[in-house]
Order: structure tokens, then C-alpha cells, then sequence
């Protein structure tokens, strides 16, 4: 029976998210949430566990105060938790956070199935799964919508342009899912109440053998702003050509 492990990431709830009269993002007031994309991962996990047996685990990087975050994954049908946490895993980017979760993975932890989602509901870069797999040694199979356990071996639906590509891999492998897989589970009070009673596994940064240097850096963050300059144009030749004239003059087209 399959040992699954799921990934999933505690982040600032982009609806909370204001501008200041500076352009600069308002972070004061901010809620969290479990990232969208990871509770299709979680749901996923859960599903095969079901349907072939198995256990269930769940892993995050993040700060010591994310225990919200960790209680939000377990109340979704994980059995225990992995939480890597120290003060300074804040704002971690994807080349980090894989090399944080392989090394305790590789080390630590007994798998055969990793599910991560597509990406994250903050940055979206979609590396963490294909870096962590390719740090791992182990296959990965992205932007999946359905995925099947066969003896030893996987076999998913993979997403591309033009259609649908089946392909089975042995295990241990990697999926990054896509958000149409499934539906996630609203967890009920009754899953609440029970996800403070399963284990939760604290690994300190002291936990760690390996480097994790930033390899992207952030200057600033600022809001999207957006100025309208409206000219109404109509559908005759000369309308068209005035159209074309101001796209060039504002250095859309040349």
C-alpha cells in the first residue's frame, strides 16, 4: 500500500491585500489561507489513499507561528504532519523551499507517492515540485487531472496544449496536480475538532544538512495601477488608421 506524502504551503490570503497611497502593499491586516492549488493536492492524496489503502502525510515549510496552516491540512484527511519552521523560512523562494523539504524528505521520511499542486496561490512559479523531485532523483509528472495506482506503478492524465498524454511511471514519483482533479473537502467541525489530536512533527532549521541560498532576490513589491486615456474610435478606414496611429504613439505597435 502506498505511502503518500503531500505538499502544501500557508500564505497570505490575497483578498485581505490593500494598496497604500504609495503604491506599496498593504500587509497589516492580512488573513492566511491554505494555498488553493495544495488543497487539490491534499484532496488528491486523500482520494488515492481510499481508493488503494495506504497512509497519508502532509509537509510544509514556514514560520513557527503558521500551526494555523498545519491544523487547516490535517483537518483535510492527512493522518500527521511534518512542519519545518524557524523564524527566518519567510518569504522562501521555490529553489529554497525545495532544497529544505528534500533534504528532511531524503532523510527523514519514507515515501512512495509525492503530490504537490500546480503551483502556489502566491508566486505560481510551479518549480517546487520539478526541483524537489529532480533534487529527490525521483520522476515527476506535471499539470495532471487524473491519476490511477497500478501494482508499483502510476499512471496519470497529463494536461498539454492539444489534448491529453497518458503516462506511467514507477513509484516513487512525483505529481504536480492540476485544480480540475477534484473538488476539495470543506472540512466539518468534526474534522476540525480531530485534526488537533493527530501528530504534528517539528523540524528545525538546526534539523538541516544542507545550503539554501536565495537564488532569485526581491528589490520591491508594488500594486498593479492602471490609467485609462479613452479615445473612442469607429469602424471606418480612417477610424482604423487613427487607431493604429495612437497604439504607435503611446509605443504599443510600431
Amino acid at each position: 500500500m502506498p505511502e503518500i506524502l503531500c505538499c502544501f504551503k500557508w500564505l497570505i490570503d490575497e483578498s485581505y491585500i490593500r494598496a497604500s497611497s504609495s503604491g506599496e502593499l498593504d500587509l497589516e491586516t492580512v488573513d492566511y489561507k491554505l494555498s488553493n492549488y495544495d488543497r487539490n493536492a491534499i484532496e488528491e492524496s486523500v482520494r488515492l489513499q481510499e481508493e488503494y489503502g495506504g497512509t497519508v502525510s502532509a509537509i510544509t515549510v514556514g514560520l513557527p507561528d503558521s500551526t494555523k496552516g498545519v491544523k487547516d491540512a490535517l483537518s483535510r484527511g492527512p493522518e500527521k504532519a511534518y512542519f519545518i519552521n524557524d523564524d527566518s523560512f519567510e518569504n522562501l523562494e521555490p529553489s529554497q523551499t525545495a532544497a529544505i523539504l528534500a533534504d528532511i524528505i531524503s532523510s527523514q521520511i519514507n515515501y512512495d507517492l509525492i503530490i504537490c499542486g500546480e503551483g502556489s496561490s502566491d508566486l505560481y512559479a510551479q518549480q517546487v515540485g520539478p526541483r524537489l523531485a529532480e533534487k529527490l532523483g525521483i520522476p515527476c509528472i506535471s499539470y495532471i487531472q487524473k491519476v490511477q495506482i497500478e501494482g508499483d506503478r502510476i499512471v496519470a492524465e497529463k494536461k498539454v496544449e492539444d489534448g491529453i498524454e497518458v503516462i506511467s511511471a514507477p513509484m516513487p514519483v512525483l505529481l504536480t496536480v492540476l485544480p480540475d482533479i477534484n473538488t476539495p473537502r470543506i472540512p466539518g467541525l468534526k474534522d476540525t475538532l480531530g485534526a488537533s489530536k493527530k501528530p504534528v512533527i517539528n523540524i528545525s532549521k538546526d534539523d538541516l544538512t544542507v545550503s539554501y541560498e536565495a537564488k532569485i532576490h526581491t528589490n520591491a513589491i508594488i500594486a498593479a495601477s492602471m490609467e485609462r486615456n479613452c479615445q473612442k474610435f469607429g469602424s471606418e478606414t480612417e477610424d482604423i488608421a487613427n487607431l493604429a496611429r495612437a497604439l504607435a504613439k503611446e509605443g504599443v505597435i510600431k
